[in-house]
């Protein structure tokens, strides 16, 4: 019976109720990894996750050097993110593996190596790019 609605259901459905391992709708897209570095980034933070206990947990994994959780300006709320920086690579790498998709202060974290800031781009000098209206 689950066969013949299988069949009879639209494409859509049957991707939806596919088993096949050679389905490409099945695997998710991979995000880009960064390249490894020292500084690590944390998202999925409880609001009443410190930096301190930032700190304290990922000390486990070895000499952690800075560790921010990132602030929102006016209310002083943490937005959900921070940054750990360890002194060494090896320390960085066994952070992830031991911290990635752990819980902390009741929420599931997800660490990965943080990706370097882009240089801010500079506004052109006569702004010839703007078009009001119909030309």
């Amino acid at each position: 019976m689950a066969l013949r609605a299988a069949v009879a259901a639209p494409r859509g459905l049957r991707r939806l109720f596919s088993t096949s391992p050679f389905s490409s709708s099945l695997n998710p897209p991979q995000r880009p990894q960064a390249e490894p570095s020292t500084n690590l980034f944390v998202s999925g933070l409880s609001k009443r996750t410190t930096d301190e206990t930032l700190r304290e947990t990922f000390s486990a994994f070895g000499e952690v050097v800075h560790a921010k959780i990132v602030k929102h300006r006016e209310s002083g709320y943490s937005k959900g993110f921070g940054f750990v920086k360890y002194a060494t690579l090896e320390a960085a790498g066994k952070a992830i593996e031991g911290m990635d998709g752990k819980f902390l202060d009741g929420w599931v974290i997800f660490v990965e190596y943080a990706k370097p800031r882009q240089p801010p781009t500079l506004p052109s000098q006569n702004n010839t790019n703007f078009q009001y209206g119909r030309q």
